[in-house]
């Protein structure tokens, strides 16, 4: 049974086909204790067979050990958008549907621009930015405020080749949830040392990020 109804389905298709290029999917999965691989799985082929800007790669994390390698998820289901200047640094543990469809609708778009959409000064910052940094952003699917996180984390992740943004969606992950203190959502917890609740503005995001970099020694 398709997730998506014909209505939305068109909808899509208009923005799918409006991307300046293409965008590489690649999903990462697992046949035996993931409940909602199978749904990612079937949504991402939706999605992919809207239009030919979307190249869908489907692999599984413990058979296909080369892919595994080269992309590193860190549990499944994973989903790392990759576009032609962002990379493979915005990422998705968890099924991105409800709310969080609206995050990787726009992580899309963002993998196929041109240029990143943030503030000429935030650009400047993250340029700067020379220790990997790591945006995890945890999420429900039910969470109206959680989307603008996500979108936030994988902008910053398109803009510097250091940073990664990973949306989480923490009632799949409870022993994640629970190690990072998730009780409320979206948490953000920049380098497993910078943690903000509550929606963000971009200023908290880059004060985060450069936080993050103070407590990290240069080697």
């Amino acid at each position: 049974m398709a997730l998506m109804d014909n209505e939305t389905a068109g909808e899509i298709r208009k923005i799918l086909d409006a991307l300046p290029g293409e965008v590489k999917l690649v999903f990462f999965k697992e046949n035996l204790t993931c409940q909602t691989c199978p749904q990612v799985e079937e949504l991402l082929k939706e999605l992919s067979a809207l239009s030919g800007k979307i190249k869908l790669e489907i692999y599984n994390k413990y058979v296909d050990e080369a892919k595994a390698a080269e992309y590193s998820p860190a549990q499944v289901p994973a989903l790392f958008v990759e576009g032609p200047k962002s990379g493979k640094r915005a990422v998705f543990y968890g099924l991105p549907a409800g709310y969080e469809f609206v995050s990787l609708m726009e992580a899309i778009k963002g993998s196929a621009a041109e240029a990143v959409d943030l503030q000429p000064e935030t650009l400047g910052k993250l340029k700067e930015v020379k220790n990997k940094v790591n945006i995890k952003v945890f999420v429900t699917t039910t969470c109206p405020y959680c989307p603008a996180a996500v979108v936030m984390a994988h902008k910053f992740a398109m803009a510097s080749e250091n940073i990664t943004g990973e949306m989480i969606e923490s009632n799949e992950f409870p022993k994640l949830s629970q190690k990072y203190e998730v009780s409320g959502v979206p948490k953000i917890v920049v380098n497993d040392k910078v943690h903000l609740t509550g929606a963000q503005p971009e200023s908290s995001f880059l004060s985060a990020v450069i936080d993050s970099q103070r407590e990290i020694p240069n080697l």
